[in-house]
């Protein structure tokens, strides 16, 4: 079976921490940049952060210097780790491999992704 599961979400306070997971099974992610998406109610679904394979990492304007991804490939994962959290992130966090032989450019574009975790929830609320 192949899949990638996103879990780790959660509801947290206002200045709340998370760290969310991104485990492939089926398929390596060791060669391929991942990327962290969210999406909130009535929303497109965005870009929060990508790690490629060289670790070189991207993140949105809204969530940088408080969020942070990071990559164990032995684990074959993917990690968001998520600090001093805002109403605001409230929303589903998704996860998604970089199809093969995509290129780096625009990376938060959705269409370049092959495969998607379902996705887990992220509640901040007081």
């Amino acid at each position: 079976d192949v899949q990638l599961q996103a879990f780790g979400g959660g509801l947290v306070q206002p200045g709340s921490s998370l760290r969310l997971s991104c485990a492939a099974s089926g398929l390596s992610l060791e060669r391929y940049t991942v990327t962290w998406f969210r999406q909130s109610p009535g929303k497109e679904r965005e870009g929060v952060s990508s790690i490629r394979n060289d670790r070189e990492t991207y993140y949105a304007d809204n969530i940088k210097g408080r969020f942070t991804i990071s990559r164990d490939d032995a684990k074959n994962t993917v990690y968001l780790a998520m600090n001093n959290l805002k109403p605001e992130d409230t929303a589903v966090y998704y996860c998604a491999r970089l199809g093969y032989g995509a290129n780096w450019a625009n990376l938060f574009e959705k269409g370049k992704y092959d495969y998607w975790g379902h996705g887990t929830k992220v509640t901040v609320s007081s």
